[in-house]
């Protein structure tokens, strides 16, 4: 079926449908990511609120060569004792046989026994540390930690 030439010819000369389309899909598209962009962005930050940073508090901070005891206190941003959080050591620069772990007590304090050695000409090392927060709780321990300093006679 063939349209009049006087329809068809309007339709031809009719470029609005054309242009308006694509402009409109553009301004759609454009509002959609610039809100589904602020809404992200409200969501991470309640996230972000509801949690808090861990970091940890050897004693002693810098230590010799060989076997020892160290207490590890395993706080939150105020400075609170945090209980139940596991502190995992690690050699850093200076070297551990694997790694050692122990659980925090009421106070946040965990009692680990180290033997960190240094290699041959090497002056210093650190024996770094990781917590993994009690199960269910608000902590996380994204950042790295206070480390213990191991020195050289």
């Amino acid at each position: 079926m063939r349209l009049p030439r006087s329809t068809a010819g309007r339709f031809v000369a009719d470029e609005r449908a054309i242009e308006g389309l694509p402009i409109r899909l553009v301004i759609a598209l454009v509002v959609g990511v610039a809100s589904l962009s602020v809404m992200m962005n409200m969501l991470s930050g309640v996230n972000g609120l509801a949690v808090v940073e861990l970091d940890t508090k050897p004693t002693p901070e810098v230590i010799t060569p060989g076997e020892r005891g160290i207490d590890v206190r395993v706080i939150g941003l105020e400075g609170d004792p945090v209980s139940g959080a596991t502190v995992v050591a690690r050699g850093g620069s200076a070297r551990l046989d694997g790694i050692e772990t122990a659980r925090t007590d009421e106070n946040g304090v965990a009692t680990l026994t180290l033997d960190p050695r240094l290699g041959p000409n090497q002056a210093d090392g650190t024996v770094a540390f990781d917590v993994k927060p009690p199960a269910g709780s608000q902590y996380v321990d994204r950042r790295e930690n206070t480390a213990v300093l191991v020195v050289r006679e």
